[in-house]
């Protein structure tokens, strides 16, 4: 798998979640700086925990391409924000997409490095949430990969059929693309229908929500 399409994808999928990220820090009152920071964060967090992980130099820290990536989208949602904020929607799309890419990006990272199949799956997961996480401590809430939506399983799913595309000899950029597809597909469709796991029935309920 050609190195610069792995390159690619990983700006390709900063920029995707830094857009969300300062679309949350817009949503939630913060100034210019707070917006921008928010971009980074999202934007490079996940593939930062996803590289310390895998004892990988943090791309962050080696090429300034993916912060400057991060500071333009931030500047772009801030000054468009009328425009762009309202269309939350549009915006989760957008992070669905996300969510592929960076899922596939750390199945591939942990598979070069000859890692067994909860390691590629982990870090595929990792990469592609440990942003978003960050982005909801921040604003003081409870991570939305923990509560709502088929977000972290999508991710799940997404290394799982890594593996299996991988076991049945599928290897390369055909194999990436599968798998950022289907993640991304998966995300969406669990958003459009509100898939959720169930939450444990506390006493007096009567069924699980």
């Amino acid at each position: 798998m050609a190195d610069g399409i792995i390159y690619l994808f990983d700006i390709f999928g900063t920029a995707i979640f830094a857009i969300t990220g300062a679309v949350k820090g817009v949503r939630n009152r913060l100034d210019f700086l707070g917006v921008i920071v928010f971009a980074i964060t999202v934007g490079c967090g996940g593939g930062m925990l996803r590289d310390v992980l895998l004892d990988l130099p943090v791309a962050v820290f080696t090429d300034e391409a993916y912060v400057i990536v991060c500071i333009i989208a931030g500047v772009a949602i801030f000054l468009l924000s009328p425009k762009i904020v309202g269309q939350w929607g549009a915006i989760q799309y957008c992070d669905a997409l996300g969510l592929g890419v960076f899922t596939a990006i750390g199945c591939v990272k942990a598979a070069s490095l000859g890692l067994g199949p909860v390691a590629v799956i982990a870090s595929g997961v990792f990469g592609a949430v440990g942003g978003g996480v960050l982005r909801d401590v921040f604003c003081r809430e409870i991570p939305m990969v923990f509560t709502s939506d088929f977000y972290a399983s999508a991710s799940i799913l997404g290394g799982v059929l890594f593996l299996i595309l991988g076991s049945a000899g599928i290897q390369g950029n055909v194999l990436l693309y599968s798998t950022a597809i289907f993640t991304t597909i998966s995300r969406i469709l669990g958003y459009r229908f509100r898939w959720k796991l169930p939450v444990a029935r506390l006493a007096g309920e009567e069924k699980w929500k």
